[in-house]
């Protein structure tokens, strides 16, 4: 063999060596997973359960952090800029999609600077009138609303927030005039509720259900595609009458672009297998919420499905900004 071509395999070996060698070192130290949302929603209860899971998996603890605010783009911000070594992960969600599809100031690229890990959990969001409206079906409040325009008012918890969005999609895909109220958070859309002050919310199952069952609420449908293994006997909006209507509350797993595939390969495995932990599944089925999972590549190809759908809605209903 000349020398050029032992040069050559000689490179070619190193590079697999270094390629290699951040998976087989990874974790060396805590993994901090990086949340969005405030201590006791939904993001957080899957980020704690499911990463306390991954870190025996792996040997090392998973440290959450709640970095609140701008709709989760501070979190992502500090881990798009944090070190491409897997010891620093995000939480992502469909409010990282709405916030890209709504901002053109955001300080990172949602797309370009993340990648997808696995996606972990979801929880059904359950559309829920107060039962002063007398309805008990979706095609019911269709009639409704059409025959009082604007009278109805629905809440969300912020402009550009998932339920927000998930009433946006409702308005246009039923030919709907409701008026909307933004609040700052689901408790103070909940209380006005119940007080009659409101008509009605794409509200988190977590957040309305029990309300539901004590019979201060009355649930229509639940948003996801296909009927929730978590209330399986609420319709989905599609079989209410809604065609093409999907709006899920989903949360996965981001790492900074740049960070080597071994290691993303890795975190995936670790993901998957905490996710197939009966333990786990009972623990987030108690508090409404499904587990998940699958590959990068499927993570991927459900953001460009969950790109282009949220995209359009902001666009119809003039919300970029």
């Amino acid at each position: 063999m000349g020398g050029c071509a032992r040069a050559a395999l000689a490179a070619v070996c190193v590079a697999l060596a270094v390629t290699a060698a951040p998976a087989q070192d990874y974790p060396h130290a805590p993994i901090h997973l990086i949340s969005g949302f405030p201590p006791g929603s939904t993001a957080d209860i899957s980020a704690r359960v499911v990463g306390a899971r991954m870190g025996r998996i792996l040997g090392q603890q998973f440290v959450i952090e709640n970095r609140v605010g701008a709709g989760s783009s501070l979190a992502a911000a500090q881990v798009a800029r944090a070190p491409k070594d897997g010891h620093t992960l995000l939480i992502g969600s469909a409010a990282n999609v709405i916030n890209a599809a709504m901002s053109s100031s955001l300080s990172f690229d949602f797309y370009k600077d993340f990648e997808p890990v696995a996606l972990i959990t979801s929880t059904p969001t359950v559309l829920a009138v107060a039962p002063e409206l007398h309805v008990k079906s979706v095609k019911e409040l269709i009639a409704l609303a059409k025959t009082r325009p604007d009278a109805l008012s629905f809440g969300s918890s912020g402009v550009g927030s998932s339920t927000h969005l998930a009433l946006e999609l409702f308005k246009s895909s039923a030919q709907v005039k409701i008026t909307h109220v933004p609040y700052s958070g689901s408790p103070q859309v909940i209380t006005d509720m119940l007080a009659n002050r409101l008509q009605g919310y794409f509200s988190p199952a977590s957040t309305v259900m029990g309300h539901v069952a004590a019979g201060r609420l009355v649930a229509l449908a639940v948003t996801d595609a296909k009927r929730s293994p978590i209330i399986p006997e609420l319709p989905t909006m599609i079989e209410a009458g809604v065609p093409d209507f999907e709006s899920v509350l989903w949360f996965g797993i981001e790492a900074p672009a740049g960070t080597p595939q071994p290691i993303i390969d890795k975190l995936s495995r670790a993901a998957n297998e905490a996710l197939k932990s009966d333990e786990i599944v009972k623990s987030l089925k108690a508090q409404t919420v499904a587990t998940l999972g699958g590959t990068p590549e499927d993570f991927r190809k459900h953001l460009e499905s969950e790109r282009k759908r949220w995209t359009a809605v902001v666009e119809g209903a003039g919300l970029r900004k």
